[in-house]
C-alpha cells in the first residue's frame, strides 16, 4: 500500500509546522502522487528551490514510496495573504 494524505499531511506538519496545507492524492488512491499547497514562516527569506528541498526532506521517508509530487504553492504567510488578496480583489472585479 503507498503513502496516504494523512501521513504526507502529518509530516509536513510536524517538520514545516505550516499555517495552511492542502494536500491532494493525485494518483486516483494509490498514494503514489500528490499535489501540495503550503505555508509555513519557515520558508521566509528562502527562494522557491530551497523551499521545495525543505518540503522534499520533510518527506524523506514518504518519498521512498511517492512517484511524483507536485509543489503548487510554498510560500510564506505574507505571501499567502497577498495572493488571498489578490484573488479576491479579482473576483470582485469579474
Amino acid at each position: 500500500m503507498g503513502v496516504t494524505m494523512e501521513q504526507v499531511e502529518t509530516s509536513l506538519k510536524a517538520k514545516l509546522n505550516p499555517s495552511h496545507i492542502e494536500v491532494v492524492d493525485t494518483s486516483g488512491g494509490c498514494g503514489a502522487s500528490f499535489a501540495i499547497e503550503i505555508v509555513s514562516e519557515q520558508f521566509e527569506g528562502k527562494r522557491l528551490l530551497e523551499r521545495h528541498r525543505m518540503v522534499n526532506a520533510a518527506l524523506d521517508e514518504e518519498m521512498k514510496q511517492i512517484h511524483a509530487l507536485s509543489i503548487k504553492k510554498a510560500v510564506t504567510p505574507e505571501q499567502w495573504k497577498q495572493q488571498q488578496e489578490s484573488a479576491k480583489s479579482d473576483a470582485a472585479a469579474a
